[in-house]
């Protein structure tokens, strides 16, 4: 049976971690008292003083009516590289290592939800898909509790194909807007690791997948480097570029020329990207 979630509103979401277990009652009060800062900075009336002293020109708010959320648009998925979904917790709690994540999914399936779906997380780092290179901004974060090398559970996957779910339907976000971090920083990482079933996920429209590879005939023009970066890596390192992508399409840990087997797998998905 299939795992549905409840996003709360803001209000109700901080109430909802207020109520948090006691280890968490710190950090969570440090959260409400963050999140009330931001609404205070939203609520306030811009000053537009330095225009109007600077040009000798008339300045004036005039609010409009017309406006809503910034809405996530992608959703970038990760391993965590840590021994325990504890110690990940501890990680995202801890200020001095400026790093976070919305979602956190242990190995039971439990589900943490740490940040509001539409404030920025610090999970992407320095990182690029196509031309954008402030993926914080627009992405939703997941860690998945996993060492790096290890099997995803059934419990976890499974979760996350209900969260992806929900995610999706409420915000829209195009099937080719789940990936890994790996495919948005592939010099640096390599999460979710090689075992991770991308190929699941796209078969229920989060992330694009290839058919059968069997009589696809490769264009004697066909450039690598243009494939890749028509799918939306950063080709500045062509060979961390195809060994992102070998793990995300052909799961492998691969470096080196493409075969032709790996170029139908490319040209193919070149293709849905197009």
């Amino acid at each position: 049976m299939k795992t549905k979630f409840l996003f709360l509103s803001v209000a109700a979401f901080v109430f909802f971690y207020s109520c948090a277990p006691r280890p968490y009652a710190a950090t969570n009060k440090i959260y409400r008292q963050k999140t009330a800062a931001f609404a205070k900075t939203l609520r306030e009336q811009p000053s537009l003083s330095i225009v109007a002293d600077s040009f000798k020109t008339p300045a004036y708010w005039v609010g409009t009516t017309n406006f809503g959320m910034r809405k996530p648009n992608m959703v970038i998925i990760h391993h965590t590289a840590q021994n325990s979904c504890e110690q990940t917790l501890q990680t995202f709690i801890t200020e001095k290592t400026q790093v976070s994540a919305h979602y956190v999914i242990c190995k039971d399936g439990t589900l943490h939800q740490m940040l509001n779906d539409y404030l920025r997380a610090w999970q992407a780092g320095v990182s690029m898909w196509g031309s954008n290179t402030d993926i914080n901004s627009s992405s939703i974060g997941i860690e998945i509790d996993n060492n790096g090398v290890e099997n995803f559970t059934e419990a976890q996957i499974n979760t996350l194909l209900g969260l992806l779910e929900t995610l999706k339907k409420n915000y829209s976000i195009p099937d080719a807007n789940f990936i890994g971090h790996a495919d948005i920083a592939p010099v640096r990482k390599n999460d979710p690791n090689v075992t991770f079933p991308w190929k699941r996920l796209a078969d229920k429209g989060y992330g694009l997948w290839y058919a059968d590879t069997t009589g696809v005939l490769i264009p004697e023009n066909f450039n690598v480097s243009y494939a890749l970066k028509i799918i939306g890596y950063d080709i500045r390192n062509i060979d961390a570029a195809s060994q992102a992508f070998r793990r995300h399409f052909i799961s492998v840990e691969k470096t080196g020329e493409f075969t032709d087997p790996e170029k139908k797998v490319l040209y193919m998905m070149m293709m849905k990207y197009l």
